[in-house]
């Protein structure tokens, strides 16, 4: 099942999805390669709350990879997520080692299918949501789904992280 998708264009994260048999919708938009924000790109195309449009960023907390999964209108919490994962600092991780740990691209990172597990943290701000958006692989794709799925589905720490 997982080639089949792939063949009609699937990403590593909507693979996963697929394969783990959650409930997903894929949003297709149209991406502008000039555009400041990736995310508030997402949910102004697709015509959703910002609030409900999630970016990945990947993080260095204590010299460890994770991942930080906060609302685009938002910025992530540095000190917060360091206290989610039990560690003293965390730094946003260099963009090149995002791409290469995850095997997406910057703007396209998912917190689903990623090329090695890492530890992640939801901020608790998504569950007021009954869906949400997050990147499905590539910039001008986002997948929609319920929170609770996508903590179940990344092993994700839900947590305060984001700050406006």
């Amino acid at each position: 099942m997982a080639r089949k998708q792939r063949a009609a264009g699937g990403t590593p994260a909507t693979v996963a999805l697929a394969a783990a048999g959650i409930e997903h919708t894929v949003h297709p938009y149209e991406h502008d390669p000039r555009a400041e924000s990736y995310g508030l790109e997402a949910a102004q195309a697709l015509g959703v709350d910002p609030t409900r449009v999630l970016k990945t960023l990947m993080a260095s907390v204590d010299g460890r990879l994770a991942v930080a999964v906060v609302p685009v209108a938002g910025r992530l919490d540095l000190k917060a997520l360091a206290r989610a994962l039990g560690g003293s600092r965390a730094v946003l991780a260099d963009p090149a080692a995002a791409e290469r740990a995850t095997g997406y691209v910057v703007g396209g990172i998912s917190p689903v299918g990623q090329r090695r597990a890492h530890p992640t943290v939801l901020d608790a701000s998504a569950l007021d949501h009954p869906t949400v958006y997050v990147s499905a692989g590539r910039r001008g794709l986002d997948v929609e789904l319920a929170p609770a799925d996508l903590v179940a589905l990344t092993g994700a720490t839900v947590a305060p992280v984001s700050r406006s």
